[in-house]
């Protein structure tokens, strides 16, 4: 039983181990070469250059068959929306969470590493700069990294109106899920290719900077392990509360370890999947709607996403020596971190994707992804503990708002006439 236990463990972990290892061979590398390790830079810009060229093509195919695919029927639609709203809300309350605890402990204060900062970092702070954001004036504009968001509303719109086609868009939508498929597949060879990217990069990055980078990833951590547990055990409490009053509370806690411990020994919202369905019919969240939220919540729901969304921002912004406050930044920061937690982390290598529009939104050069990269890596276990469970919790609020605030008493009721 415990030879299995770890061969399970190690399946689990196996990637993000070996990434942590070659990054940390890399960083040794570094500080044994010195400004020598430049050399190996050019390793790690191909990796970086390949994740880069593929994220058009793959935000397009996988939003637009996401949304052309969806099944349209009356319930299913308030669900949908319901959810949606959920997800959003507790984004919001996550990553406002975390954007408190950097204010008062910045995770990177006092870095010294030479990185060229952006000479204008880019605020959602006027209708145009809004308008230019989310919409482009010509479709070759659509196919550059640096309209992620426009490209995001663009796909969602195509997604639409192949739903909207009917019978006629039906070989449109199989031929974009075909083609969902052949990216996850490219995505795949192309990670096998970041232990060595990524470990080059570092070996780089700690050869010619120095220590003080290695550092500043213990502060990091330092804050958003105690905030992610802090948001998991008493916004949870809350959010329990508020979908079912009183009793929330404990019938969450007393099916919620399971689902919690799954997912941090696994590392996988999906692998969670089976476990969390279980748990959410022992509290009494009707069929449909913990079929749907479940699943759906595990690609799409992400609060332990949006905290460490929020951290990243902070963290390179501190790396550049910005001053990282204002109504302007917290409220790009917000949504950012929103948008790569809700919407981005349902298309696979979600995790680089939300990185990559932290990095394009800001203006920040390509050198700043590996860095918060590696920090998403190290903040990996909580974040996913607190996404998963996060579904849990999730469909008994969209339970709430969908059936009444009764719908607990409803539920059991209908089990005891079953069962006489």
């Amino acid at each position: 039983m415990g030879e299995t236990s770890k061969t399970s463990i190690w399946q689990s972990y196996r990637y993000p181990i070996m990434l942590l290892i070659c990054i940390a061979l890399g960083a040794i590398l570094g500080m044994a070469m010195g400004k020598d390790a430049a050399a190996l830079k050019p390793f790690g810009d191909i990796f970086i250059n390949m994740m880069f060229t593929i994220v058009v093509p793959l935000v397009f195919v996988n939003i637009s068959s996401a949304v052309a695919n969806i099944v349209d029927l009356k319930r299913l639609g308030k669900i949908l929306g319901v959810m949606l709203a959920v997800f959003i809300v507790t984004g919001i309350i996550s990553a406002s969470l975390m954007l408190a605890a950097v204010s008062i402990f910045p995770p990177a204060e006092g870095m010294q590493v030479e990185l060229k900062a952006p000479e204008e970092i880019n605020q959602l702070n006027t209708a145009d700069q809004f308008v230019q954001a989310f919409t482009v004036s010509n479709f070759s504009d659509l196919l550059s990294r640096k309209n992620m968001l426009a490209l995001i509303v663009f796909s969602i719109l195509f997604g639409l109106s192949v739903s909207l086609a009917g019978e006629k868009g039906r070989k449109v939508a199989d031929g974009l899920a075909v083609l969902s498929e052949v990216m996850i597949k490219m995505i795949k060879i192309l990670m096998y290719y970041a232990p060595i990217g990524l470990g080059a990069y570092f070996a780089n990055l700690v050869g010619v900077f120095g220590p003080d980078l290695l550092g500043s990833y213990a502060r990091a951590m330092a804050v958003y392990y105690p905030v992610s547990f802090l948001y998991f055990f008493i916004a949870f409490t809350v959010y329990a509360y508020l979908a079912a009053g009183r009793t929330g509370p404990r019938i969450f806690w007393k099916n919620a370890v399971s689902p919690a411990v799954t997912s941090f020994a696994t590392g996988s919202s999906v692998a969670t999947i089976p476990v969390n369905l279980a748990a959410t019919e022992k509290i009494g969240v009707p069929k449909d709607i913990r079929e749907i939220v479940v699943p759906f919540g595990a690609t799409a729901h992400m609060d332990g996403s949006c905290l460490s969304a929020i951290l990243k921002i902070s963290f390179i912004f501190g790396l550049f020596n910005m001053p990282f406050h204002g109504l302007d930044t917290y409220l790009t920061a917000i949504m950012i971190a929103v948008l790569s937690g809700v919407v981005m982390s349902g298309v696979p290598g979600g995790g680089f994707i939300g990185e990559m529009l932290i990095v394009t939104m800001y203006g920040f050069p390509p050198e700043a992804l590996p860095i918060i990269a590696m920090l998403g890596t190290l903040v990996d276990p909580p974040a996913t503990m607190v996404n998963a469970s996060g579904d849990t919790v999730a469909s008994m609020m969209v339970a709430r708002i969908v059936d009444g605030k009764e719908w607990m008493k409803k539920k059991i009721m209908h089990s005891r006439e079953e069962a006489v």
